[in-house]
């Protein structure tokens, strides 16, 4: 495959990685929002306690098939939205979506059983943060040159990561 970038890379303030970071941010308040809430809500739609670890293996089970899917046809997209962009707004979309319909699930009963409503907007919020997080991660490394990924770009990273976890769960407590 041919280099596409032959030109070095320039190197960027921290101003501008902390604003390239706020992505990551706002997808770790939708995974605590998930994290903190999703067992509450399916136990309010009937889920036995001891079906609760069945519905939590679906999310870690649909990011091993949706990352590298994503991954794959990121490296791949351009169009006038740019290369990741298309998957950002895709990912913001959904994950907006089930994070409304999730708790409303028993609304929706007329469809689908409660539980499988609920069990599906678990999976397909999950899908939605993994499409918008693993395009987030190849920004980093399409815009930091290597020297400022290792000293810089991972640090602010975790940081918003872990800021977006923190702050929902605080909040939760409330």
């Amino acid at each position: 495959m041919p280099q596409a970038n032959l030109l070095p890379k320039p190197k960027m303030s921290v101003l501008q990685i902390i604003f390239m970071s706020f992505g990551f941010l706002g997808i770790q308040f939708g995974f605590a929002l998930q994290n903190g809430n999703t067992s509450r809500i399916l136990r309010s739609f009937g889920a036995d306690v001891e079906q609760l670890p069945m519905f939590w293996i679906v999310a870690p089970l649909v990011g091993m098939i949706v990352q590298p899917i994503i991954g794959h046809y990121s490296d791949r997209t351009w169009n006038k939205l740019g290369r990741r962009k298309p998957y950002f707004l895709v990912g913001a979309i959904l994950s907006s979506i089930a994070l409304v319909i999730l708790p409303n699930s028993s609304l929706l009963t007329s469809v689908l059983p409660v539980l499988w409503m609920g069990a599906g907007m678990v999976m397909i919020m999950d899908a939605s943060f993994n499409v918008s997080m693993e395009p987030f991660r190849a920004l980093v490394a399409d815009n930091l040159p290597e020297y400022q990924i290792q000293m810089v770009g991972c640090d602010w990273i975790c940081l918003a990561d872990g800021r977006g976890m923190q702050k929902v769960h605080l909040r939760s407590k409330v």
